[in-house]
């Protein structure tokens, strides 16, 4: 059987060694080379009850738990020539008392993605969730060939799948995606616990890893209709400058450090349809978050991702940006997003403060510019970095575009 796609570097969680379990006296992996463990991040997204299994959805009409649908995936090295995988499995533990799964799949028939002429609402929304991860859901919808999982543990907070084929008739796959619903409690605003890897090698090795994971759930929606939300853009500076593979490079960094942004601000990814831009995106945030707490902690983690990345780099190397904030009544539309919001904050990207501000400081990770509505709700107020003393007044005057609007911007600091 063909492997599927491999995890892409930015979905990763960890890469750990397998450690010998026990000693059966069977030989290692081969020549001393140890085998490793590719463990991807897990995709969490909401799931509404209304769009819950049945029996389901009538025990949490009683309730207030909460429920998400979870991806997991991991990837096995490729063994020595003479080895095998004879056996793998995921087992999973939640941290949070009172988490448990209610339901498990490891087959898109099972999971209702390929099962007659309509899938589920569950599957309908767990495809709209995939779609920046869609490699994992071709692991679970394509099954042919390879052996079904047994699960274990449903119904509580321990659980896992395992695979194997006591025959030795079928060979495993090296590449493994499943599917979990969780419940909730309602306090809960992250999903977090352990993940553990087993894999036996030749029917007599038993190997393991294990790596905690932990990722935020809002429970919010994807955004739909018009509402009040906070928007944000950015922008790689000097990136026509860039030739070649490098800009691909740059594309995908981009992508990976403004979504681990979101992640520290508990943005969680499904609750957000971010639009690719080449050298910059744009993103509009769920309805209700508090813009106190998101604010500060998606700005500190991008500039810590930011130096992060650039670390050791030569300054043609590094990844600078433009970052604008806007707040107001947006509404996504047939071809992108509408609304005052959606164009002011594109403006204050492109002001010449802000291109003025990222040339005059060479070293600085990026520069922000938001709207003095902005600077007086939040960050008049701020008790974390960014603070009002790390801004200045600024006015974005665009006589072509006839748009004026005062504003306020900051340089991120390089150390």
């Amino acid at each position: 059987m063909a492997d599927e796609e491999p995890l892409a570097d930015g979905d990763l969680l960890a890469v750990c060694p397998l450690e010998p379990l026990d000693d059966r006296g069977a030989p290692g992996p081969a020549d001393g080379r140890s085998s490793r463990v590719r463990c991807g991040r897990p995709l969490v997204y909401p799931v509404p009850v209304r769009d819950l299994p049945q029996p389901l959805r009538r025990r949490a009409e009683q309730g207030n738990d909460r429920y998400a649908g979870v991806f997991f995936a991991f990837d096995l090295d490729v063994l020595p020539p003479g080895l095998r995988y004879t056996g793998a499995r995921l087992d999973v533990t939640l941290a949070a008392p009172g988490a448990r799964a209610v339901q498990l799949a490891a087959d898109g028939d099972e999971f209702g993605l390929v099962h007659g002429e309509a899938a589920s609402a569950l599957a309908l929304r767990a495809i709209s969730a995939a779609r920046s991860r869609p490699a994992w859901l071709r692991r679970l919808a394509r099954r042919s060939g390879s052996p079904r999982a047994w699960t274990t543990g449903v119904q509580s907070g321990t659980f896992g799948w395992v695979y194997d084929d006591p025959r030795g008739a079928t060979l495993l796959p090296r590449t493994y995606g499943m599917h979990a619903l969780i419940e909730l409690p309602s306090p809960v605003t992250e999903l977090a616990g352990l993940l553990t890897v087993q894999a036996e090698v030749s029917g007599a090795t038993l190997m393991t890893a294990a790596v905690d994971f932990r990722e935020a759930f809002t429970g919010a929606e994807v955004p739909s209709g018009a509402a009040v939300r906070l928007c944000l853009a950015a922008d790689v500076v000097g990136y026509s400058r860039r030739r070649g593979p490098g800009t691909e490079k740059l594309q995908r960094d981009l992508v990976d450090v403004l979504a681990r942004a979101r992640r520290a601000a508990g943005i969680a990814d499904s609750a957000v349809r971010p639009q690719p831009q080449g050298d910059g995106q744009f993103t509009v945030l769920p309805v209700g978050i508090d813009e106190s707490v998101v604010m500060p902690r998606m700005i500190g983690a991008l500039r810590a991702g930011l130096l992060d990345r650039d670390r050791g780099r030569a300054p043609d190397e590094r990844m600078r940006l433009r970052v604008a904030l806007h707040r107001g009544l947006v509404k996504e539309a047939a071809n992108g997003w509408v609304g005052t919001a959606a164009i002011a904050v594109h403006r204050i990207l492109d002001s010449p403060p802000l291109r003025a501000a990222i040339t005059e400081n060479p070293e600085a990770p990026y520069v922000l510019g938001l709207p003095d509505v902005l600077y007086q709700d939040v960050i008049a107020h701020a008790v974390e970095p960014p603070l009002a003393v790390d801004f200045q007044p600024m006015t974005v005057r665009l006589p072509e575009k006839d748009f004026t609007e005062r504003g306020w911007l900051t340089v991120g600091r390089a150390r």
